[in-house]
């Protein structure tokens, strides 16, 4: 074919990709008609994530998988937007690693909101501002955020679904390499870097600051001086990159939660999180842990808080695999709560890490 049959080829394709997606956001338009008649939210995480397994599995290229998937959250985005305004509140500033995660689950058509603390993240969704909150949970080379939580303790709001994404910091700035002499940096990341820097940047004054946003802020105005951040800071606040990936674990990745009031249906693969609180006496957490083994769930993590409301008092918080409308999984928390004083589901949601 010649350049111009393929040009008029890509214009007829085009011409049928607009009448499909169109198409299909009528659908989709009905569907959220009904859902709102029924009481239903109108994001449903388990059916995201089949439409985006589903679609992969259709895929031969040459568009990897990667690419279709991004595109559909995109087309999924758009639909949600026509369907209802929707409000993502996160835990702020702007080009955060949660605002780059919020981005990630709902793409870029909906309405975010920057908030200062995760408790109004919680406080928004809970008062119905924002139809789903984003916050941090846990990094895997740091650990738990514990404020998110300690936040749940006296929360009805419900997890409905999980964020894992890879942290790249980057080392940013105007500055030439050698003529570095300030750094601006959040804790968790200057955590999550210091054998690089000890090795690359040892002479620099490290300035710590409230968010890897504030750090590529600060360095967009001073002179020889750069931030650690991710690449979505450096778009914002227009930095160049002077080194990729200076983390010091490859495998740096970080969980965030999806906040919001009702708990998505079964998907086939999920987790359930959930807290308790047991009695004062010998054996009591070996009790309260015995009924995992009895009917088989795994528990992939357990963590325990101060109450704040008693010297001495803990909850524990725990993910395990399974729904809540699993039989298992039901039994489970049956025999949980004969162990335990208190015990509360925070929520059951697609396990996608």
């Amino acid at each position: 074919m010649s350049l111009l049959e393929h040009r008029t080829a890509i214009d007829r394709t085009d011409q049928q990709i607009v009448r499909l997606l169109n198409q299909r956001t009528r659908h989709v338009l009905a569907i959220g008609s009904i859902k709102l008649k029924s009481g239903q939210e109108i994001y449903a995480p388990h059916r995201e994530r089949t439409v985006l397994d589903r679609i992969a599995k259709m895929n031969r290229g040459p568009l990897s998988s990667e690419a279709i998937r991004a595109i559909y959250r995109e087309i999924m985005s758009s639909a949600l937007a026509v369907e209802k305004p929707m409000t993502i509140a996160y835990l702020g500033p702007e080009a955060t690693f949660t605002h780059q995660a919020a981005i990630q689950r709902f793409g870029t058509s909906l309405r975010y909101a920057a908030l200062k603390t995760i408790a109004d993240v919680f406080s928004e969704v809970a008062k119905r501002h924002a139809d789903f909150g984003v916050v941090p949970i846990e990094n895997s080379t740091e650990g738990v955020v514990t404020h998110t939580l300690d936040m749940f303790m006296d929360s009805d709001l419900k997890i409905v679904a999980q964020i894992v994404i890879p942290i790249q910091h980057c080392l940013m700035g105007r500055a030439r390499r050698q003529q570095i002499r300030r750094l601006f940096v959040h804790p968790q990341s200057l955590a999550q870097c210091r054998g690089w820097l000890q090795r690359n940047l040892p002479n620099a004054e490290i300035i710590e600051t409230s968010s890897n946003a504030r750090s590529a802020e600060l360095a967009a105005g001073a002179r020889n001086a750069v931030a650690i951040a991710g690449l979505l800071a450096a778009e914002k606040y227009g930095l160049p990159v002077i080194e990729h990936n200076i983390q010091d674990n490859a495998a740096n990745a970080t969980r965030f939660l999806v906040l919001g009031r009702q708990s998505p249906p079964r998907s086939g693969r999920d987790r359930t999180s959930l807290m308790f609180c047991i009695a004062d006496r010998v054996g009591a957490l070996h009790g309260a842990i015995a009924p995992f083994r009895k009917y088989r769930i795994n528990m992939t993590k357990i963590e325990s808080r101060p109450s704040k409301r008693k010297a001495w008092e803990y909850y524990f918080f725990v993910d395990c695999d399974g729904h809540i409308e699993d039989p298992r999984v039901a039994k489970m928390l049956e025999a949980l709560g004969r162990h335990c004083v208190f015990v509360k589901v925070l929520g059951s949601y697609p396990n996608t890490d």
